[in-house]
């Protein structure tokens, strides 16, 4: 087990940006960088033997300048959808960039938390990245540290272990953006991966805005379920309204069972091209799935275009717009509770 730090490039002010290599005995590797706390690459062996990058991503480092399509991005303090782009706490409103339709999408997309330079510590087989928010930066409410700490473990475990405190009640809701291809990240096409999930429900958009309408529904019977393996191709352009309003499968679904606290595996997924199965799990209450309706990037790794339905998202989250809806979880933390969550993704063959 070994981390190794290398310079990939620096930023438009000169600071430097690293790239954080963690390998295990398996010849898995996973490539981190400090430049938004990114996944770069996720390198696991498929079922010949041959090492397979199942990660979208860049080897320009000025292509994370933009990444307006958010790959491998840690997105912070609050990632989807919030319904006008403004909240309320204890009675005080905040108003955050319109940036999505009359919304907000991923707090902001050139000051979020994607677009900056994070600290690093190195441990054995970690890094940790950390990052300090002032009151009121990007209308955000709290003097904050966020910390994220990647691990490989020789199960083949990349764990992302989030936590963060704030000396004021505030809005968080943070995830990873990372893009898989199991078949590999310039593989093509993702709808032929198969995946179950442990989710019963989902949470309804209200049209292309993509904001739930507060409804957690039933999947049974509709082409949002999982439960039985199927592939991505099979149901994502079923005749079905929700599934019309923004192209394809890019919902919250309920992960059965979460309470918090505990570890709960919320999805398989694999690839017959190369037989590498994903498991992943989570203590969060949801995951947005996102099979890459409107993925579009040129100048990728390797000279890859990366082109819709070329790769898939499995973003851990309190739902979205959970900060307007009554109903669902509570996303607001402070003094008196610490915002701490992990997601693993495993990977074999």
């Amino acid at each position: 087990m070994a981390v190794k730090r290398e310079q990939f490039g620096e930023t438009t002010t000169g600071a430097p940006i690293y790239e954080y290599h963690l390998t295990n005995a398996n010849g898995v590797e996973a490539v981190v960088l400090n430049f938004g706390a990114t996944i770069k690459n996720i390198i696991v062996p498929d079922k010949d033997g041959k090492r397979v990058d199942v990660a979208l991503g860049y080897d320009d480092y000025k292509k994370y300048f933009d990444n307006d399509c958010f790959l491998g991005a840690t997105v912070g303090p609050t990632a989807n959808r919030i319904a006008k782009a403004k909240y309320t706490i204890d009675g005080k409103e905040f108003i955050l960039p319109i940036n999505d339709g009359p919304n907000n999408l991923h707090t902001d997309m050139n000051n979020g938390f994607h677009k900056r330079i994070w600290d690093a510590t190195e441990g054995d087989n970690n890094v940790t990245f950390t990052l300090k928010a002032e009151d009121g930066d990007i209308g955000f409410s709290g003097n904050r540290v966020f910390e994220l700490t990647y691990t490989l473990t020789e199960d083949n475990e990349l764990k992302l272990h989030y936590h963060a405190t704030s000396d004021a009640k505030t809005l968080m809701n943070l995830t990873n953006h990372v893009y898989f291809n199991l078949g590999g990240h310039n593989s093509g096409s993702i709808l032929d991966h198969t995946m179950q999930m442990n989710a019963s429900k989902y949470t309804p958009v209200s049209s292309s805005e993509a904001i739930p309408t507060g409804e957690i529904a039933d999947v049974a019977g509709t082409a949002f379920d999982f439960r039985t393996a199927k592939t991505f191709g099979q149901d994502v352009n079923a005749d079905e309204e929700q599934l019309k309003f923004v192209g394809g499968y890019d919902h919250n679904y309920v992960v059965d069972g979460y309470d918090w606290k505990t570890m709960k595996q919320f999805c398989t997924v694999s690839s017959p091209k190369t037989g590498i199965k994903m498991e992943c799990f989570t203590n969060l209450p949801g995951f947005q799935l996102y099979v890459g309706n409107f993925l579009k990037a040129d100048g990728a790794k390797d000279g890859a275009t990366y082109k819709a339905r070329d790769g898939f998202c499995l973003e851990t989250q309190v739902y979205p717009n959970s900060i307007n809806e009554a109903g669902f979880p509570d996303c607001v933390y402070g003094p008196d509770r610490e915002y701490d969550n992990t997601t693993v993704y495993k990977f074999s063959k």
